[in-house]
């Protein structure tokens, strides 16, 4: 063990707290979409951290900055409200998402509590329960249910010997493990910088002294006042490279808007089954995997209703409960095509223990992100393996709410017919000769208008239908 402090490369540091795993190029064809997805669905995989590794240190607190690479762990949580079902429906969840991240669980400790504790999350006696268990299984991470505050994750480091992380890390690991687009790994880095930067420190003084050498002499800053200042740097610069990005994105959903063309997106919860209704509706070709936010990049895709009218359906990002805020900021952008919808198809996995807790997460994101006043049509998937009682239940409680099946294809005209209904409709009526020679117009008015009759003569198509204000104008214009 060296004495000296190591130096800190900003980039290394991301590096080892992400393990940014998925390199691929985003901008693949609709041709070779499906191919590549199942290629993204083997390489993903393929691309597990290996088991039995064991850490590089003992003793956790000689380490100034760890890799973060979960590998045999052991759950922890707190249970502050709600019922016992409550607390290991949670336990259960942060399960999967260990196992999404790579790694294997080895026990779980949960305890009952008014509130976490503000030193080590947990009490202390199950602190030392939690140190045995440790020790006794040969766990090397400890992850707890929760987001820890600074001061709470280096005392549990220092008193159980292992890495700590908590549920926003762990979380974000998953993220950066599965963006592949550059405004994914954008958003991605720009939320783990949010996250390090108040956590950033090290043990000893190692972080406190001032740097040495030309340009650090005298009174100039310390170490760890030198990487924030790098850090909040690199943070405003993914900053502008998101708006720059973001800009492009609503001149495309201007252009949507212009054209009147309504949209639909596809929300819910994680592995609820948002990517395999979207693959049913428009044969969008979009990987489907059975884990947790397996899908980060949204995807648009062109669709039409019985009628012929056209409408964008918009794959999202999967929410979870307590989905980390430097998350949902970081994402904003891309959560827009939820917020700025005409139409939101909220899909819930009626196989969940517990779909309605599934329901109010989602619908707190959705709020916090502007979209509350939205139409909502509540899809119930897997309605093969789903309990009947529990569907009859949802059907009920639920407006406007309709049980369907992705793998089987049960209920999926009924979730069409249901959005077909639910989508805005044009309120102009008007009745026009249109010559042939102007057959772009009456191609509009099938595409974005509501048609109730169409006639033939010699001079023209005669169209009696309900259009939109910029159609009207254009018919007007016609004379």
């Amino acid at each position: 063990m060296k004495d000296e402090p190591l130096d800190l490369d900003i980039d290394q540091l991301l590096r080892e707290s992400a393990m940014a795993a998925a390199e691929f190029d985003a901008a693949e064809s609709d041709a070779n979409y499906a191919e590549s997805s199942q290629q993204d669905l083997q390489d993903r995989q393929a691309l597990r951290r290996v088991a039995g590794l064991s850490t590089e240190l003992q003793d956790i607190s000689d380490a100034e900055y760890r890799q973060l690479r979960l590998e045999k762990v052991v759950l922890v949580g707190v249970w502050t409200e709600g019922t016992a079902i409550d607390a290991e429906n949670s336990l259960k969840e942060l399960a999967a998402l260990a196992e999404t991240a790579g790694s294997q669980v080895l026990d779980a400790l949960i305890q009952r509590r008014d509130k976490p504790d503000a030193s080590t999350f947990i009490g202390s006696g199950k602190v030392e329960e939690l140190r045995q268990t440790v020790m006794a299984t040969g766990a090397d991470t400890v992850v707890c249910d929760g987001e820890l505050s600074p001061a709470q994750l280096r005392t549990l480091e220092q008193k159980v010997k292992v890495k700590v992380i908590d549920r926003t890390a762990l979380i974000l690991d998953i993220f950066a493990q599965h963006a592949k687009s550059r405004e994914g790994k954008a958003q991605v880095e720009l939320a783990q910088m949010s996250y390090l930067l108040p956590r950033l420190r090290g043990w000893g003084d190692s972080l406190s002294r001032q740097a040495g050498g030309i340009g650090g002499r005298g009174p100039g800053e310390t170490k760890i006042e030198t990487d924030r200042r790098r850090i909040n740097d690199k943070m405003a610069k993914l900053r502008r490279e998101i708006k720059e990005m973001k800009t492009a994105r609503d001149t495309m959903r201007q252009e949507r808007r212009r054209n009147n063309i309504p949209s639909v997106a596809i929300a819910g919860y994680t592995n609820a089954g948002k990517s395999s209704l979207m693959n049913r509706l428009t044969n969008a070709g979009v990987l489907v995997e059975n884990a947790l936010f397996a899908t980060l990049d949204p995807t648009v895709r062109k669709s039409t209703t019985s009628d012929g009218r056209i409408f964008t359906l918009s794959d999202t990002v999967g929410f979870v409960r307590h989905l980390p805020h430097q998350l949902v900021e970081a994402f904003k952008s891309t959560l827009e095509e939820v917020s700025q919808s005409d139409l939101i198809v909220h899909v819930v996995d009626g196989s969940h223990p517990d779909p309605r807790e599934q329901i109010r997460a989602v619908r707190e994101v959705i709020n916090e992100i502007g979209g509350g006043d939205i139409p909502e049509i509540i899809a119930i998937n897997k309605a093969d393996i789903a309990l009947p009682e529990v569907l009859m239940q949802l059907l009920r409680e639920e407006t406007n709410s309709f049980a369907f099946s992705a793998r089987t294809g049960f209920g999926m005209e009924t979730v069409l017919k249901a959005i077909e209904t639910s989508l805005p409709k044009p309120r102009i009526e008007i009745t026009a000769l249109i010559p042939f020679s102007r057959g772009d117009l009456v191609s509009a008015i099938h595409e974005r208008g509501e048609i109730l009759s169409e006639d033939y003569s010699e001079q023209g198509t005669k169209i009696h239908a309900f259009v939109d204000g910029s159609l009207a104008r254009k018919l007007e214009e016609l004379g």
